[in-house]
């Protein structure tokens, strides 16, 4: 199993993938690039968010492991702090939870740190933000990293919206390097796979050195032979942030920084989900209005549902434990102040693709090519992944999608083919509803049977009789095979009956075979004339054979005579010479 590249987060097992679109149809953005059936993530148009990964029914879509490269931090020793997210409540049972630790330190970690005390102080600078902007904006919290993955490159004009803040795991990282020393390595442990993405910014990368997930972090378990269940029980090296340990929660955000998260105001508004998000963005402030502070999390639920989670909880079940454990520490609140070190000004436009004008003409060319000409034609089912025809048009221009991935336009090509199939056999062909009536024919059954589409609708024995199709409606048997003659038609067929139970139908197949009778029949007429003209011959030659033995019989008898009539001759002369 080879990975798509070292940079690249979120990538497709092309061996595992089965042409099935899911996806593309899934992806947010439409970064999901198809070539020849199989789905290739595009780097410069994914934002890592983990949908596809979520959704991949055969597991093909995967993301980048850095186990390798958190086994070579950890073998080099030294100081080696691991930042655990929130969320890793919901991943061990309530005894695991307390060997944590242990095992972590097991792997060779030195300090284990909570997230969430970055989180509050992320929360308070928040706060302070806000308060020193002032209220009558929009202002978008950039805690979740593929949040800030789609407005850079797909909502450029909301990238000044952004506050400008670190996430958690980086304010955290920061912290722990100012605590612990700039030669402590640092790795997070979380639920999300976007996290991967921001080590790709320098000052990123240097707070945070390596990003797990919590399923990377269990593999790394099983690879050490480290079992939770023998490992003792211990403490963090630091506390829960209390009331912070809500952050991977809808409004757990705005709940730690102190906001009224009343659902009637106005000023605060907490979304999860894709759809949501695009709507939140959408949110315009009216002058003279008080503004909105939107707390957008990108997996729906929250990163209680991120890809990286590795357990078979539903999310409520996960938020139930989120709540319980917040609640059991809610009195942990840090005492230190590191507001200072969280800024951050490299939030950027980075909608560099797709600027290029599509002409008007190509775009025509593509949906005439899939009979999507006429506007009628233009279904805008989504089927294919995009929300209409014609952006699937464009999107084949740029190479993302194949025109054949459009579900009605390959319907109505196999249903060509079929009716090419049909009308092209020189079999007859009959479709018959369940009371007989003919629904369809093709033009080799009208020429049998001297009809036309007239006959629509009538019953089958209007043409013939209709005993083998009565013997299929009955039920009694699903085909029949045999030969018929019909003298009305001067027609003799081979015949295959069968039944479609489920739509209710029933199909006649008839091969001529008049030809092949005839001339059988005429095979065997000469056959009879040979044996009877055989026969008048052997007679004949019989009869000859009678004669010519009866004539000998009579020949040999009269020469007998006249030898004996010469013999006694020839003794009379011998009788007078003496």
């Amino acid at each position: 199993m080879t990975q798509a590249g070292n940079k690249q987060v979120v990538f497709t097992l092309t061996a595992q993938c089965r042409d099935c679109y899911r996806c593309l149809r899934v992806c947010p953005v439409k970064a999901i690039r198809m070539r020849a059936g199989q789905a290739y993530v595009d780097p410069e148009r994914c934002i890592a968010c983990g949908t596809c990964i979520r959704e991949c029914p055969q597991k093909a879509k995967t993301f980048r492991s850095d186990i390798d490269e958190a086994k070579k931090i950890l073998e080099c020793g030294g100081k080696i702090a691991v930042s655990i997210a929130p969320s890793y409540v919901t991943v061990y049972n309530e005894w695991q939870l307390k060997r944590l630790p242990s095992a972590l330190r097991k792997l060779g970690f030195s300090y284990i740190g909570h997230t969430s005390v970055g989180a509050y102080h992320l929360a308070c600078s928040s706060v302070s933000f806000i308060k020193d902007k002032g209220t009558d904006e929009i202002y978008i919290s950039t805690a979740c990293p593929a949040v800030v993955n789609y407005v850079e490159r797909y909502a450029p004009d909301m990238v000044k919206k952004l506050i400008p803040l670190v996430s958690p795991m980086v304010a955290h990282g920061r912290i722990l390097k100012e605590k612990l020393g700039v030669d402590t390595k640092v790795i997070f442990v979380g639920p999300c796979v976007a996290k991967k993405t921001e080590l790709e910014t320098a000052k990123n990368a240097e707070a945070v050195d390596l990003v797990l997930t919590f399923k990377e972090l269990n593999e790394m378990f099983r690879m050490y032979g480290v079992d939770l269940a023998r490992c003792e029980e211990s403490d963090f090296d630091e506390s829960p942030a209390g009331v912070a340990q809500l952050y991977p929660l809808s409004g757990g955000m705005l709940k730690t920084a102190g906001f009224d998260t009343d659902f009637l105001n106005l000023n605060v508004l907490a979304v999860t989900g894709f759809d949501n998000l695009k709507q939140a963005l959408g949110v315009h402030v009216p002058k003279g209005k008080n503004g909105c502070f939107v707390e957008p999390l990108f997996c729906p639920e929250g990163c209680i549902n991120g890809p990286g989670i590795d357990n078979d909880k539903n999310v409520f079940e996960r938020k139930r434990d989120i709540v319980e454990f917040a609640r059991e520490h809610k009195s942990s609140i840090p005492s230190e102040h590191y507001a200072d070190n969280l800024r951050y000004a490299g939030y950027n436009d980075k909608s560099g693709f797709d600027k290029e004008i599509i002409p008007e003409e190509e775009i025509i060319k593509v949906l005439e090519r899939t009979g999507k000409a006429d506007p009628k034609q233009q279904l805008n089912c989504g089927a294919c992944g995009y929300s209409t025809c014609r952006e699937k048009a464009i999107a084949v221009i740029r190479g993302m999608a194949d025109p054949e991935i459009c579900i009605p336009y390959m319907r109505r090509l196999a249903e060509l083919r079929g009716d090419r199939i049909l009308q092209q056999s020189p079999n007859g062909i009959v479709i018959l509803d369940s009371n007989l009536n003919i629904i369809g024919m093709n033009p080799a059954f009208m020429k049998f049977f001297v009809c036309s589409n007239s006959i629509l609708g009538r019953n089958i024995s209007y043409l013939m009789d209709p005993s083998a199709f009565e013997k299929l409606a009955e039920g009694t048997v699903d085909n029949l095979d045999m030969a018929l003659t019909f003298p009305t038609y001067s027609l003799v067929c081979h015949t295959l009956f069968y039944a479609l139970r489920e739509e209710k139908q029933f199909v006649g197949i008839f091969v001529d075979i008049t030809n092949l009778r005839s001339s059988e029949e005429k095979l065997e007429q000469i056959k009879l004339q040979t044996i009877m003209q055989a026969k008048e011959l052997l007679e004949h030659q019989m009869k000859t054979a009678q004669g010519i033995a009866k004539f000998l019989g009579e020949t040999t008898a009269r020469g007998e005579e006249l030898i004996e009539k010469l013999m006694s001759l020839d003794d009379h002369d011998e009788t007078k010479k003496k």
